[in-house]
């Protein structure tokens, strides 16, 4: 249910599966949202009532993955770009340095 990449509000990782940073103005607003939940949820409820916290902190975060799910690229294994070399495929050749001689 994910979004084209053109109306994405979150980029897919550039490595590894998820999402990176968002693309748009909503997915800041999103990733803000979450960030000032955090900051509230630790100043009311840490100190006195731990586990108010960590149910809190367990329900915001499964929001912001929904939305991101909802709003975001489509989540995939990425290993880059396709023009750099995989694990074990070695590196490219510099320019200038087609030996490694100095």
């Amino acid at each position: 249910m994910s979004l084209p990449k053109e109306k994405a509000w979150f980029a897919a990782k550039r490595y590894g599966y998820g999402w990176g940073l968002p693309k748009r103005w909503q997915g800041w607003l999103v990733l803000g949202a979450y960030c000032v939940s955090i900051a509230v949820a630790a100043l009311l409820l840490m100190p006195a009532r731990p586990l108010a916290f960590a149910i809190s902190m367990f329900v915001g975060t499964a929001v912001l993955v929904a939305i991101c799910a909802w709003k975001g690229e489509t989540p995939k294994w990425h290993w880059g770009d396709s023009n750099e070399p995989k694990a074990g495929q070695g590196a490219k050749a510099r320019p200038g340095k087609s030996d490694g001689s100095a």
